[in-house]
């Protein structure tokens, strides 16, 4: 934990308690037990865990920290990623984690327990069904996901939860750039506008990354999100 605690302070200016180091090493712990018996994740090792789960997720925070951060909704966290580990580092906000597999959900709501962490709420519901509830539909400061879908479809799910004045937020590969012009079209349609590509390096990792900024600049028309698989399958293409 030590190395992660470095690696946050160096790479990103935050820095980490002894307490937050701790509840991150309570977090390890259960998950690789998790493991081993519902594989929530294909990443095993403890120091895979630290970089390309724990310090992953905290490369929002700078960005999030730009503006409000009092409500955060996370779409298909998996095992609580990015969510959980900004919760931890920053814990006045309220955060919601939508997860559709169970055993996920499970797992979310224990660690959620276990590290006795207040004002997080986790929902076993897909994102189109999250996007059109009264209570959460255009209520969130960031919307946030990784590695859930193309940003095409990853805008349907995460604008209608923004809301106006809000952003979202998706963490991407080396397709950031291809995906991000592909999505013009659905984020103008949403009511967003691309506002950066900000590139991610971390230790060890050859891959590029970015984040992915989508200002919310009007509401989203109630057409949207669509029913349940429409996103994916008819993503929204087209020019403006």
């Amino acid at each position: 934990m030590k190395e992660l605690a470095n690696h946050a302070r160096n790479l990103l200016g935050i820095s980490l308690s002894a307490a937050q180091l701790n509840a991150l090493e309570r977090y390890e712990q259960e998950l690789l037990a998790w493991n081993q018996r519902h594989n929530l994740t294909a990443i095993r090792q403890p120091a895979e865990i630290r970089i390309k789960h724990f310090l992953d997720s905290l490369t929002c925070l700078p960005l999030l920290r730009e503006k409000p951060l009092e409500r955060v909704i996370d779409i298909g966290s998996g095992a609580g990623f990015p969510g959980l580990p900004l919760k931890i580092v920053h814990p006045t906000m309220q955060l919601t984690i939508v997860e559709s597999v169970g055993k996920k959900v499970d797992f979310c709501r224990h660690v959620v327990q276990t590290l006795g962490l207040e004002n997080v709420q986790v929902l076993c519901e897909r994102a189109e069904t999250v996007g059109q509830m009264p209570a959460h539909r255009q209520q969130y400061d960031w919307a946030l996901a990784r590695a859930v879908a193309v940003l095409p479809v990853l805008v349907e799910y995460l604008l209608p939860l923004t809301r106006v004045g809000g952003s979202m937020l998706a963490m991407k590969g080396e397709s950031a750039p291809a995906e991000a012009h592909a999505a013009e079209h659905a984020a103008h349609l949403l009511g967003g506008s691309l506002r950066k590509l900000h590139p991610i390096n971390l230790p060890g990792v050859v891959e590029e990354r970015y984040l992915v900024i989508i200002d919310k600049i009007a509401a989203t028309p109630d057409a949207y999100p669509r029913r349940v698989g429409a996103p994916s399958k008819k993503p929204l293409h087209g020019k403006k």
